[in-house]
């Protein structure tokens, strides 16, 4: 084929879902054939009349489809079906739940194509893949992540590393452990909803401590940690959920301190640690022989894959870290641990870091033009933004209001551990919410926080 032009059909559907149904038509049609090599997105736009923007979308969507496929330096083809290749389903394409704080989404199908490169590469040592391995993963895929780890300025020795299925099994196994020597565990008053729900399963008392706009406070934690004498603090210091703040280093190291005068072990939950370019160390690294570091991948690679980087205090075995985890999750998925290192080799695994930090900041940006006039915080690469309503504004009101929306919402009930819930909500920006719809839901936030349109 020597030439190619896009039609586009006004469906009254996305601009970006248009054009990739009418590439689908003309591959039906037999305009365009097996193998043919589209045009470049940027001539595509200027043909169509839309933006770069959008024919970037349609291309993605396209190539989710199974219509194409892009390859790095070469471009993007028409894809050859066959019985081994076949089209996405799309009853998995909306399976997603809003409320959960998710990273925005790849939509660039080079960035796509160089993740289904990985895919193809696990497939190829599938029949291995599906044994019983390691609870802990294996040694190629530790040192494959202990790498990753070194280049984003985490040291730490295979003796200590652990790969888990998810940040969410990791706390949920360090805190059975510790919760042994005591039932009760202290943590931020406004919290991660995870360790609320893992706390209550597993019988333990989680007391909130009070904090500022860095995380919490020392004096509080001290005399916190003096009446209930806990088994174990729990902080999630690094653009935090959902208060998005990262604790500066002064605070982690009065935080350091008092842990390690009173010789209280610390699980930190580092979530967002492969996301936030400019953090200080983690609070574990000041204290090696306390701290439970916890670096979550979902946040940089995406949930689906259940993976996270857990290191053990120094001086400690992994072993009975090892035992509580086999008895809940047996082992960490080979599929998943080995995707991960393909795309720590190939370099996919900088490519999605470097997309998920560039999306954050824009709809960080695009939050905060929004909302203008709200009492809202965000921080730059965080994927969500803290909403404070005014006075004579419940956040049952909002909720209700919003109902019907996309975008992600979720009360401070959610988060609260000591006291009442305040008038506030997380707003995510992240996940398969494109930037448009985005920008209407927030702009519909707004009305609904400004108490406009409210009357009729």
């Amino acid at each position: 084929m020597t030439q190619w032009h896009l039609t586009l059909q006004d469906t009254g559907k996305p601009r970006y879902i248009e054009i990739a149904e009418a590439i689908h038509g003309d591959i039906e049609a037999g305009t365009l054939k097996p193998g043919d090599r589209l045009p470049s997105q940027r001539k595509v736009a200027q043909q169509v009349g839309v933006d770069f923007t959008t024919v970037s979308r349609g291309y993605a969507e396209a190539v989710k489809r199974g219509y194409i496929e892009s390859f790095v330096g070469r471009g993007t083809f028409v894809r050859e079906l066959s019985e081994e290749r076949e089209a996405p389903d799309p009853r998995r394409a909306m399976e997603e739940d809003p409320m959960m704080n998710m990273p925005p989404e790849p939509d660039d199908p080079d960035l796509i194509a160089q993740m289904e490169q990985g895919l193809r590469h696990v497939s190829a040592n599938l029949v291995p893949l599906l044994r019983y391995q390691s609870v802990t993963g294996s040694l190629q895929d530790r040192e494959i992540a202990a790498r990753w780890m070194a280049e984003n300025g985490l040291n730490v020795t295979l003796e200590q590393l652990a790969i888990t299925p998810g940040a969410h099994a990791s706390v949920h196994a360090v805190l059975s452990h510790l919760s042994e020597s005591g039932p009760t565990v202290l943590c931020e008053a406004v919290t991660y909803p995870g360790i609320r729900a893992i706390a209550a399963q597993l019988g333990v008392h989680l007391i909130g401590v009070e904090m500022d706009g860095q995380g919490i406070l020392p004096d509080a934690l001290d005399r916190a940690i003096g009446t209930h004498w806990p088994s174990a603090v729990y902080l999630n210091p690094t653009l935090h959920n959902p208060g998005t703040y990262t604790m500066p280093i002064e605070r982690r190291r009065q935080i350091a301190d008092i842990l390690r005068r009173h010789e209280i072990p610390l699980i930190e939950d580092d979530a967002c640690c492969f996301v936030a370019s400019d953090a200080p160390p983690p609070i574990s690294r000041l204290i090696p022989d306390l701290g439970w570091h916890i670096a979550g991948l979902s946040k940089c690679f995406g949930a689906g894959l259940r993976l996270a980087l857990t290191t053990v205090p120094e001086g400690q075995a992994k072993g009975r870290f090892a035992q509580v985890l086999r008895a809940s999750n047996v082992m960490t998925s080979p599929i998943s641990a080995a995707l991960m290192s393909r795309w720590v080799e190939d370099g996919t695994a900088r490519a999605l870091q470097t997309f998920v930090r560039q999306a954050a900041v824009q709809r960080q940006a695009l939050a905060r033009d929004l909302l203008r006039g709200c009492d809202i915080r965000g921080q730059a690469e965080a994927f969500n933004v803290w909403l404070t309503l005014p006075d004579g504004t419940s956040r049952a009101e909002v909720m209700g209001r919003m109902a019907n929306r996309q975008i992600g919402l979720m009360p401070s009930d959610a988060f609260t551990v000591t006291g009442p819930p305040a008038e506030a909500m997380r707003v995510c920006l992240g996940g398969p919410i494109s930037e448009a719809q985005l920008a209407e839901d927030l702009t519909e936030l707004r009305d609904a926080v400004l108490n406009k349109a409210w009357a009729g």
